[in-house]
């Protein structure tokens, strides 16, 4: 007998080996299939078409977010509300950037508002939209894929202005998010399979098995960072740099390829007035050397507070020549060359200040530097640069910016505002066809003029003013060196403001919104400002018609039945209200306060179960919101459900230490339980967090007499 020695013919290990491969790209094909058949995960896309009054839109998606921040702290996109083909005669802009570019603290009023109304104004003869796709605390990694989208968008230009959140933001080296500074490739490929449901539910699973803390839940700004600080040799810095050119680069490709002109931008920050956000001594130094560097730094403190700045300057120094990145030492040299006016000097040492800073949330001079070197390498027509990190220090002793120009770090006041979008709308003035310039009018709407366009009121800057009193009441900020100051001038600020307010500044307020509302009827800012001050002035009916008008305008717009339904549960309509939520959550399911809502007006109802179930998904999508946690406690007693009441009380106080509430409702419980040990404790902890508090007061009082 003969046995065959020959090879296998090789298109037969072709096959074998294709059926290797393909077998499980089939499986993960169905599985993938299934995933998406069933509703699992989400769009990834920035926008997504709506249909309104018969016509295409283009809308912002509140889920492409997803794929950069872990749930709890998702930052989400401004509402957009496109027409999906360009109408003819449109100018259409779109800003990418971060916090700065949205117009944090009050988008409304935020440089491309301002911008909008210029533009408007200067030349009729052309309609301009601005779309700002810009979001709080991401960065280039974000904005590149939104800049892809943008490109197949019909935009005329892009206002690019990024750089502030490099290091905070996803991959960041002090970033909350996730992974810190891992490589670009890295980046990218999780990025993509996170585009797959598949990737999203593996996703899903790593966080599921990540150890958390109670209270790292949600968003809680700059506060979140503290313990992520970077020294300013920390080599993961060179990774996000280098990241950063990458991502600048295709950024820039994007646009540019697609045909669309691009207004680059360097980014201002608050040098002058803004100390270091946090500060950390070299780890080489000796014990000697890092207390010879604390000794001249507190003696150079104590001579600039005498006045004695060219001497305090020379502490400072002697510090900073033991400690060369002390990022405090490198602002005080700073201050005190400034008021010796050395000005170019104490520009130098501010800038340090600014570079060295241990949380590093402003753009600083490598970044900036970094887009300089890319305006200056694009050799193609349609990219126009603007060094606003210089031209808006134009005039302010020795081009150093400060507060004439920002709140606090790098988000502009009303005044910084008006000043980048009067800067950008000069530049865009050249890029525009002859005929439209032709027809311009003669010059461009004062700041004043602009603002009553806005409608920005008395009432507006009041609000303004109270959000960054209550950022200045938290870590970082409370902790630089001139916070006091910045509190008292902002408590003045707001005296006056509330005093105008009460002598008639209320009437004046509502006819600018009516003559704004007039001006321009398709601008949903107007309605939803208008609607919150009608709110705040007790008109609930006439702010429920503001909304209303919302709904016919962006009928996919979650956060318009929500507040129609905040409205028509204060008058008592709860039926009404009922329905506006669960509109609000069938647009939104993510939405956990319309759940929370819809909880209360179940509850009140007598529909504990269905309550109990809304509530608890609330306080699943946002589970460091002790009032969800107490609500859930409350309901659970109602059932008889006492231990598992007990149980939720203490997870609201757990997740949310200083809700005094929580307490409260904690301590009643274990009363009725008659555990009254217990409960004295927990009525002794709501008093220390509110020594005045007459309800613990009372349960205290009962204990006792007992």
């Amino acid at each position: 007998m003969t046995v065959s020695t020959a090879k296998p013919p090789r298109h037969r290990w072709l096959f074998r080996l294709t059926a290797i491969l393909l077998v499980p790209a089939l499986a993960l094909a169905v599985l993938e299939g299934v995933l998406r058949l069933a509703g699992y995960g989400y769009e990834t896309s920035f926008f997504l078409k709506s249909r309104v009054n018969g016509k295409e839109y283009l809308v912002n998606n509140d889920s492409f977010v997803l794929r950069f921040f872990p749930p709890e702290k998702v930052r989400r996109p401004r509402p957009i509300l496109m027409e999906a083909e360009k109408p003819t005669n449109t100018y259409r802009i779109f800003v990418m950037g971060e916090s700065a570019a949205v117009g944090d603290p009050d988008p409304a009023y935020g440089a491309a508002r301002y911008l909008q109304v210029l533009l408007r104004e200067r030349f009729p003869k052309l309609r301009f939209e601005v779309v700002n796709t810009a979001i709080t605390a991401i960065n280039s990694h974000t904005i590149l894929p939104i800049a892809r989208e943008c490109a197949q968008k019909q935009g005329d230009l892009w206002i690019i202005y990024m750089g502030n959140n490099e290091m905070v933001g996803p991959f960041g080296a002090a970033s909350v998010f996730g992974t810190q500074a891992p490589p670009l490739p890295f980046v990218r490929l999780s990025l993509e399979l996170q585009r797959t449901r598949l990737g999203q539910g593996l996703m899903d699973l790593a966080r599921h098995f990540q150890e958390k803390k109670p209270t790292t839940g949600s968003w809680g700004g700059l506060e979140m960072f503290l313990e992520n600080r970077v020294p300013p040799n920390d080599p993961r810095k060179e990774i996000v740099y280098q990241n950063f050119q990458r991502n600048l680069d295709d950024i820039l490709r994007a646009g540019l390829n697609s045909g669309t002109k691009i207004l680059l931008n360097t980014v201002a920050v608050n040098l002058r007035d803004c100390p270091p956000l946090a500060s950390v001594s070299a780890t080489n130094l000796s014990p000697l050397q890092k207390s010879n560097s604390d000794q001249y730094y507190t003696n150079g403190i104590k001579t600039e507070r005498a006045g004695m700045f060219a001497e305090a300057a020379d502490r400072f120094a002697q510090a900073a020549a033991i400690d060369p990145t002390r990022a405090d030492a490198q602002f005080h040299w700073g201050e005190s060359l400034l008021r010796a006016t050395n000005l170019t000097e104490a520009r130098k040492h501010f800038a340090l200040a600014r570079d060295d800073d241990a949380l590093p949330a402003r753009t600083d001079s490598r970044v900036n530097n970094m887009i300089r070197e890319a305006a200056r390498a694009v050799t193609a027509p349609g990219l126009t640069f603007f060094d606003a990190a210089t031209v808006l220090g134009t005039n302010y002793q020795g081009g150093i910016c400060g507060d004439e120009t920002f709140y606090e770090h790098v988000h502009f006041n009303f005044d910084g505002n008006y000043r980048l979008a009067r800067a950008w709308a000069e530049q865009i003035e050249g890029l525009l066809p002859t005929d439209v310039r032709q027809h311009a009018t003669p010059a461009w709407l004062s700041q004043e003029i602009s603002e009553r366009r806005l409608g920005l009121t008395d009432w507006n800057r009041r609000n303004d003013l109270v959000e960054i009193y209550r950022r200045r009441q938290r870590p970082p900020l409370k902790q630089q060196d001139n916070n006091e100051e910045q509190i008292h001038q902002i408590r003045e600020q707001i005296d006056v403001l509330s005093r105008r307010m009460d002598s008639g500044g209320s009437e004046a307020a509502r006819a600018l919104y009516k003559d704004a509302i007039a001006r321009a009827p398709e601008d949903f800012d107007l309605y939803s400002n208008f609607a919150d001050f009608l709110e705040a002035t007790g008109a609930f009916k006439e702010a429920m018609v503001q909304w209303q008008a919302l709904q016919k305008m962006m009928p996919s717009y979650y956060l318009v039945f929500f507040q129609e339904g905040r409205l028509l549960e204060r008058q008592g309509e709860l039926a009404a209200a009922r329905a506006s939520f669960a509109q609000s959550v069938a647009l939104r399911p993510g939405m956990a306060a319309a759940w929370y809502e819809l909880s209360n007006i179940d509850a009140s109802q007598g529909q504990l179960p269905q309550a109990l179930t809304e509530v608890d998904r609330a306080s699943r999508l946002e589970p460091a919101q002790g009032v969800f946690h107490a609500c859930a406690g409350k309901l659970l007693a109602k059932l008889n459900r006492h231990e598992e009441a007990i149980a939720r009380y203490r997870q609201a106080i757990e997740v949310q230490p200083d809700y005094v509430d929580g307490y409260l409702s904690l301590g009643a419980e274990l009363l009725a339980d008659k555990k009254a040990a217990e409960a004295k404790q927990e009525f002794l902890a709501a008093l220390r967090l509110d020594p005045v508090n007459k309800t613990a007061r009372a349960y205290l009082g009962q204990i006792n007499g007992k």
